[in-house]
């Protein structure tokens, strides 16, 4: 029922500490999910160093999904885009030829208070690989919600259970927020070849195996799994349609390895438009190395 369990490996980015799941060495994808970084959680005091935030840098060939459980981001992109992100609520961008974009802690800096989210990315199918560029923001209630005995869920993506997301995705896929009660039950069904779940707090049983916080369950395929909270849980739950084999360096994704090296070009020579609001810094292209270089936190 678990072919695999990922823990996540922390990075201390001083601020706060981001948690990278995927890629991981046995298992790149899941279904077209290509990426998934948890950052935080952390109580951040007023002041927070500029330093802290995302500057602008590039992508192409995927989308990125941003989802909150406390804070705000605030995302500035290409197309013109400049969108606070808060919890429960979608930001969605996909990079398609290509955009830039930044991710900025301006409230937190302010303000201060706790930072809590899951950053993923979706590899695009072959053919939308070279889409327009475009950005998308829904509230929670413009998201589909599950309800069961001690079990409530949103569908941030794709479709599950018979719900659609409104968010535009280009390949079959879910990607579902649960909090379960201590004790609750829900059933994940067989409708994707890839699934995985995540727990972000608490821990689950699945199959007779506990996963704890911080780990990914890689599911076989083929049944229905059920998942019980043995305390409170926070679970993000995700799969879809396998897109095929990725080339991935730095932020950029492409089923092309030449594809990736005009990126890399591309941004290096400054043929990369910086975001309309946010142009006066961005982050150096960094040098080429052998073998993959993983993304940078939080892109």
């Amino acid at each position: 029922m678990i072919e695999l369990v990922i823990r996540q490996r922390t990075r201390d980015l001083g601020s706060f500490e981001v948690g990278r799941v995927l890629p991981f060495a046995r298992r790149r994808m899941v279904g077209p999910f290509i990426f998934f970084d948890r950052m935080g959680p952390k109580d951040i005091p007023p002041g927070l160093p500029r330093e802290a935030d995302v500057r602008p840098h590039p992508h192409i060939g995927l989308s990125t999904i941003t989802y909150l459980f406390d804070g705000e981001i605030t995302h500035r992109d290409s197309v013109g885009s400049e969108q606070p992100v808060r919890p429960g609520e979608v930001n969605w961008m996909t990079a398609g030829r290509g955009i830039t974009h930044s991710e900025r802690f301006e409230r937190l800096r302010d303000e201060g208070g706790p930072m809590d989210g899951i950053q993923a990315w979706v590899a695009l199918p072959a053919e939308r690989e070279e889409c327009d560029p475009g950005f998308w923001h829904y509230p929670a209630d413009a998201l589909p919600e599950f309800g069961e005995a001690g079990a409530t869920g949103r569908l941030i993506s794709g479709r599950l259970l018979g719900l659609a997301s409104p968010v535009p995705v280009d390949s079959p896929q879910f990607y579902v927020h649960w909090r379960l009660a201590a004790g609750a039950r829900l059933s994940l069904p067989a409708e994707y070849p890839e699934r995985a779940v995540y727990v972000a707090r608490g821990e689950v049983e699945i199959g007779g195996q506990r996963v704890d916080a911080g780990s990914m369950a890689i599911l076989a395929p083929g049944d229905a799994v059920t998942i019980q909270a043995l305390h409170d849980a926070v679970l993000m739950a995700l799969g879809g349609e396998p897109v095929g084999p990725r080339y991935i360096d730095w932020n950029f994704v492409s089923s092309s390895k030449e594809r990736i090296e005009q990126a890399r070009a591309d941004w290096a020579a400054g043929r990369m438009k910086l975001p309309d609001l946010d142009d006066a810094e961005f982050i150096p292209l960094p040098p080429k190395i052998a073998g993959v270089r993983e993304p940078e936190p939080m892109s």
